[in-house]
């Protein structure tokens, strides 16, 4: 099965390479009936009908392209005849990054330049002729001269390099029209193309896809938007200029993953390094980027995405990896909304599991399993990071009874199997008594944990002599849960004592006569 999955999926990639010229138009398209069906679904509640809001939705969303366009082309006019102003601020600066010494380095590079030539076997000493020239025949100079172009030439690699985009962008709106028009006879076509027996689960394959993709799509705008006012309004109080031009550009270069915002915070960073003799603007506009970066990565892109992509860190790098390979530029722009189509396919239809596995965000181990995990690789600092995780908003005795206690029944029947020695199930028990007695003083915070499942606050160490004494069986793992018990039964109020696993009988008796 998996092997008839891989060769399928391998055919699947090499028709999305060799007819790439199709499917990028059809991608493009479906990614914009995505973030415009909304808009055009809200001017059908108007009486519009269905074709009126579709156009009315697609002209506006192209007169905003336009007009998008004719702005940057008119402030690039006007940045490119600033540009020689800015020269000799320019000129200063680099001079000002010479060293002492750089001149004298200079002619110390051009005399070990003279001196390699010198003395290389082929080359003529110094007033000689070239070989094969006479020695009193004059140098006879060579002009090398280009036929001027062509009209048609001109026109053939205008038409090729203009042409083409404008091509492309002609059936990326034919495309949108009538998938909008006719959104609903599409999704019917294919819900009968995958037959009648899978339509619940190919109906929520489509939901669910059109809500992350949609959600996602809408976010970014939304996120991108507010980066490039931000950016504007900081480049126009440092002082850069043209201010409006670059926050437009920041927002849309930001569309492109990764490398987006390092091209859109460049320009402005080497005007602000053109414009000023200081070096105050060029740091205030690179800590404005890294500020302002970090801000919307780190705080507001977390809030407004949440979990509606369902992709983890890795997948969303290694889906812009494989769909900029695959489509170039273009496959990059689109690799996440198109990463989120391939996980869903994954996360409803069991035979494309792997997808889910590889580049969902879901655990795809249980708790108990990560957790056993984590101790059988010997590190038992992760483990404390998903106790502690784990602790957020469970309680302590939910952390015994669902992840720690079926961690050590996995380690048990793993040593039962052969599988794990002796010396490792005693570290990996060991470092369970470790998290336990970290664990001693552990408080829930859950407000709305249940009363007979959180436990009572931590009472002062009793008076009284012991009253409850733990005895472990024979086995490490066993002292893990009779540390376990004796923390729960202290926790109640009780005193008690636990003594280790595996003691001698005698010792043992001579413990409890003395207890």
């Amino acid at each position: 099965m998996r092997g008839t999955t891989l060769l399928v999926i391998a055919a699947v990639v090499a028709v999305l390479y060799f007819a790439r010229e199709v499917f990028i138009p059809f991608a493009l398209a479906l990614l914009f009936s995505f973030l415009l069906g909304p808009p055009a679904s809200w001017l059908r509640h108007w009486h519009l009908g269905r074709v009126i809001s579709v156009v009315v939705t697609v002209l506006l969303a192209a007169l905003i392209v336009a007009g998008a366009g004719v702005f940057i082309a008119l402030q690039v006019y006007d940045v490119a005849a600033k540009l020689p102003d800015y020269q000799h601020t320019i000129r200063n600066k680099v001079q000002s990054f010479q060293v002492p010494g750089g001149e004298r380095l200079r002619q110390t590079l051009k005399l070990l330049d003279e001196t390699e030539t010198r003395v290389s076997p082929n080359a003529p000493a110094p007033g000689a002729a070239p070989a094969g020239q006479a020695p009193d025949q004059p140098a006879v100079p060579v002009e090398i001269r280009e036929t001027a172009p062509k009209t048609f030439d001109y026109l053939q690699r205008l038409a090729g390099s203009v042409l083409h985009p404008l091509a492309t962008a002609g059936i990326v709106s034919v495309f949108v029209i009538f998938m909008l028009i006719y959104r609903e006879d599409l999704r019917d076509r294919l819900l009968r193309l995958m037959g009648m027996g899978q339509l619940h689960l190919t109906t929520q394959v489509l939901d669910d896809a059109a809500w992350r993709v949609s959600r996602y799509l809408r976010a970014l705008l939304c996120v991108n938007t507010a980066y490039g006012l931000l950016i504007a309004l900081g480049l126009w109080l440092i002082g850069v200029p043209n201010a409006a031009f670059w926050g437009v550009l920041s927002g849309l270069f930001r569309f492109i993953p990764y490398v987006g915002v390092i091209i859109a915070a460049a320009l402005p960073v080497g005007l602000a390094f053109a414009v000023d003799p200081g070096w105050a603007m060029l740091m205030e506009t690179l800590g404005l980027f890294i500020g302002v970066e970090f801000i919307i990565y780190n705080i507001v892109e977390p809030l407004v995405y949440g979990s509606s992509t369902g992709l983890s860190p890795v997948a969303i790098i290694l889906g812009a990896v494989f769909w900029t390979w695959l489509w170039g530029p273009v496959g990059l722009l689109m690799a996440t909304p198109l990463t989120v189509c391939v996980v869903v396919l994954g996360r409803h239809f069991p035979r494309w599991e792997i997808f889910n596995i590889l580049l969902g965000d879901e655990p795809v181990l249980s708790p108990e399993a990560r957790f056993y995990q984590r101790l059988l690789a010997r590190n038992p600092e992760a483990a404390v990071e998903l106790a502690e995780l784990y602790l957020k908003d469970k309680p302590l005795l939910d952390f015994y009874q669902m992840v720690l206690a079926p961690a050590l029944t996995l380690a048990e029947q793993d040593r039962e199997r052969g599988v794990l020695d002796e010396s490792r199930h005693r570290s990996i028990c060991q470092n369970a008594v470790d998290l336990v007695e970290d664990l001693a003083d552990h408080r829930d915070v859950q407000p709305g944990a249940e009363p007979d499942r959180a436990l009572p606050p931590i009472p002062p160490p009793p008076a009284v002599r012991d009253t409850v004494l733990c005895l472990p069986a024979r086995e490490y793992s066993d002292e893990v849960l009779a540390r376990i018990l004796a923390q729960l039964l202290t926790r109640r109020g009780a005193g008690v004592r636990c003594l280790p696993a595996r003691s001698l009988t005698a010792e043992l008796a001579e413990k409890i006569s003395h207890s």
